[in-house]
């Protein structure tokens, strides 16, 4: 088991309008964000600081490519992945600051894709170089709306939902062993890049949006796109299972800023406290730090019930910040930063999920224990020695080595028996073929 830090991320938002004064140093890990005196609250005191300097992995500018987000941000979770560790990328950020495009991409363009359907291309692609090792895939989709969770790929939904009332719920539930376990959930298996997107875009068109003053397409919803692999190397009786959460966080609101009214100030009001119970488990967690028995919250909400492993457990976890720099929103861009911070002091104790399959333990030693016994009949001569085969036999005996002969697999075995006679018969049979210079002949 091995100690992960949670590595963090700043994206910086295309837009119009004055922007804030913000510089990218040491490579682009800081950014440096200007407040302008003018900018301050009245009744803040004037020796407030003007400069706020933080620390990331990397800083992306306004003009970064989504190929570059990926490539930094998901892409080593997913490497990890392959190779049985568990990873999350989720992304934080004010209303309308690009978490959502960063995620799931634009619908016009192939190179706006985003993490989740590049980092389904990027498994499949593995897949196929990765030939020692055979892959299972399963995804599921979940929202949690309101504080309540909903299931993006109901398989008894066969075309794009009305409204959340047409998905089944989901519920949590813990085991004795304090594990959570979605019920309701459903996962689905994913042979083909094909059939994992389909799934991914399924599940894109059922989720809660809104209009609202600040964006006209504003997530209403925590989501969570979980990918679950199991391999297996070739010839061993070990699996690894992992599994990879993306998560699109809904944006934090400023309720005097969006002026949302109805349905739309209460799901500001549960995604605002959703986020709240985020950073407590966060505060939680770095107090953890010096305090093994210190209490985090994580049952406060659901998003931080399912994302207990992605904060403190057993998970790669990547966080990617999204800011708009427009002047306006100088003040969420400062609280994003901040909060960004605290994650970055998070670590998580990873290590590699293996298990051993029964099922294949046991094939394996059923035919250990055949073998064996081979072994011993042919030692004491064959149990079932004759003096002569029958033609049938024969028949028999020259059919299998044909098959043999055209079985183009490099595993395939010519099983006869322990029988000195039989197995005597079949080399001489394999001789005549050789010296024809045939295939296998016809009995």
């Amino acid at each position: 088991m091995s100690e992960h830090r949670i590595n963090i991320f700043l994206r910086l938002r295309p837009t119009k309008g004055q922007l804030c004064k913000y510089e990218a140093l040491d490579e682009n890990t800081k950014i440096v964000v200007e407040v302008p005196r003018e900018n301050l609250a009245q009744e803040v005191i004037n020796n407030q600081k003007e400069k706020h300097e933080f620390s990331f992995n990397h800083v992306f500018d306004r003009d970064t490519r989504q190929e570059d987000i990926f490539n930094k941000v998901a892409g080593p979770v997913m490497n990890a992945a392959l190779d049985g560790f568990n990873g999350t990328v989720f992304a934080y950020g004010q209303t309308g600051s690009g978490k959502t495009f960063t995620l799931t991409g634009g619908p016009e363009k192939y190179e706006d894709r985003g993490i989740m359907p590049r980092a389904l291309s990027m498994l499949y692609s593995q897949f196929k170089k990765r030939t020692d090792y055979t892959y299972q895939v399963h995804v599921s989709y979940l929202e949690i709306y309101n504080d309540t969770g909903y299931d993006l790929l109901d398989p008894a939904l066969e075309t794009q939902a009305k409204s959340l009332e047409d998905l089944p719920k989901v519920s949590l539930m813990e085991d004795e062993d304090g594990n959570i376990h979605l019920r309701n959930l459903s996962a689905h298996p994913a042979s083909t890049e094909e059939d994992a997107l389909n799934l991914l875009f399924l599940g894109e068109t059922n989720r809660a949006t809104s209009e609202t003053p600040m964006n006209l397409a504003s997530s209403r919803s925590h989501c969570i796109f979980t990918i679950f692999i199991t391999a297996t190397q070739v010839g061993s009786d070990v699996t690894r299972k992992s599994k990879v959460h993306l998560v699109d966080l809904a944006g934090s609101e400023r309720v005097y800023k969006t002026r949302a009214q109805g349905d739309l100030l209460n799901e500001s009001k549960y995604i605002n406290l959703s986020l709240h119970f985020l950073e407590m488990c966060i505060v939680a967690l770095q107090e953890r730090k010096g305090n093994k028995k210190a209490f985090v919250p994580y049952r406060n909400s659901m998003m931080t019930s399912v994302l207990r492993d992605s904060l403190g457990g057993n998970c790669k976890t990547s966080m990617i910040a999204t800011i708009n720099p427009n002047k306006d929103h100088t003040d969420e861009s400062l609280s994003t930063c901040r909060f960004a911070q605290r994650v970055a002091c998070i670590s998580n104790a990873v290590k590699v999920n293996e298990e051993v399959d029964p099922q294949r333990v046991i094939k394996r030693l059923k035919k250990e224990v055949a073998d064996l016994r081979e072994e011993l009949a042919l030692l004491r001569g064959g149990d079932e020695e004759e003096t002569e085969l029958s033609e049938e036999t024969l028949k028999h005996l020259r059919a299998k080595v044909d098959e043999f002969m055209v079985d183009p697999s490099p595993e395939s075995e010519l099983s006869i028996g322990p029988h000195m006679g039989k197995l005597r018969y079949c080399i001489g049979y394999l001789k005549t073929i050789a010296r024809s210079g045939g295939g296998g002949g016809k009995g």
